[in-house]
């Protein structure tokens, strides 16, 4: 399993186990595995910091796991190769959580 975050240009941050679509030895997209929007939870606060500060330990964040296209029942969906920003590895706690969710 390949778990990332995928920014896409509607601005949304989607995990889910991502896979390249390749044809003719080029990516033509990418196969999203039980996506879910992932974005902080809204009742933290938000903590700035100056360059070189690191937050205090004792800080929890909340996360939200929302599923992406809530009307489908499709576990896999295909996405153009063109609608991703970047594609990141969560932090070890995301894809952990994220993992207990979908194993349930």
């Amino acid at each position: 399993m390949s778990i990332k975050i995928a920014l896409l240009k509607s601005g949304e941050s989607v995990i889910a186990d991502i896979k390249e679509l390749i044809s003719d030895e080029k990516i033509c997209g990418y196969l999203f595995k039980n996506p879910y929007i992932v974005d902080l939870a809204s009742n933290e606060e938000v903590l700035l910091l100056e360059e070189g500060q690191t937050p205090p330990e004792d800080r929890n964040v909340g996360v939200n796991f929302t599923p992406w296209i809530s009307l489908t029942s499709d576990k896999e969906i295909p996405v153009r190769y063109d609608w991703l920003v970047t594609v990141v590895t969560p932090v070890e706690e995301i894809e952990k959580l994220y993992e207990e969710m979908i194993n349930g």
